[in-house]
């Protein structure tokens, strides 16, 4: 892509309903994190400029951030996850999972605790992708590992036993058994903040009584507080 191309391509998403600033874009082609930005805007819902979106992002892979800067480790997760998930919507799977094997990598490869991506989050990607490709055993033991090496761990809000519970309790629903999708899915609550007004949805969703374990998670996660608007401590 040209510089030309690349400011084309900003006008376009300055244009659009989520007009983000000019500033976000400085350093144009030069910069990897501008190069970052603008794919993350190309492939929303709207622009739907995905082959674009698809181009920097792919040219974002091999970008080198500074390890001691948590927003650019971070900036560089998120690249790799949205990409990810773009090329999961697009049955690369293969593709897919490379990629958010390396946005687990790096974001593995610090403690710090970022603002916008949860540990807990990247590998509950990399789990659904792997069910979907046909790996589900292998996938559900990971969630098994990752689940005992921080049940212990002395913190409330942990993305770790969120994720894998409710990945858990999602194969336990495919698989017909409501009362231990059910159990899963209760212990995956318990391990993020729920805020008071949203207690009464969640008891009403897990008071149903019928089998079908599928629509009751459903109602379960309408009536959760979205995850990326909660206080995490790991």
């Amino acid at each position: 892509m040209t510089q030309d191309e690349f400011h084309k391509l900003v006008h376009v998403v300055m244009d659009s309903p989520a007009k983000p600033p000019e500033s976000l874009f400085m350093g144009g082609m030069d910069s990897w994190q501008a190069r970052a930005r603008l794919a993350h805007f190309l492939a929303m819902q709207g622009i739907d400029k995905t082959d674009e979106a698809l181009e920097l992002f792919h040219s974002v892979v091999e970008a080198e951030p500074d390890e001691e800067k948590s927003e650019e480790v971070e900036e560089k997760v998120y690249a790799l996850q949205r990409l990810s998930s773009l090329e999961k919507e697009l049955g690369q799977n293969d593709e897919s999972l490379n990629h958010i094997n390396q946005a687990i990598e790096l974001a593995e490869g610090t403690d710090f605790l970022y603002k916008y991506i949860l540990r807990g989050e990247l590998w509950a990607d990399r789990w659904n992708l792997m069910h979907k490709m046909g790996m589900t055993s292998e996938a559900e033991s990971e969630a098994d590992e990752r689940i005992a090496a921080y049940k212990d761990i002395p913190v409330e809000h942990n993305s770790y036993l969120y994720y894998g519970y409710r990945f858990k309790a999602q194969l336990s629903a495919e698989r017909g058994v409501t009362l231990v999708a059910k159990d899963y899915m209760h212990m995956a609550i318990h391990s993020m903040e729920i805020p008071a007004e949203y207690e009464a949805g969640l008891e009403k969703a897990f008071a149903a009584t019928h089998d079908n374990a599928s629509w009751i998670l459903s109602e379960v996660d309408k009536a959760t507080p979205n995850p990326e608007k909660l206080h995490w401590d790991i």
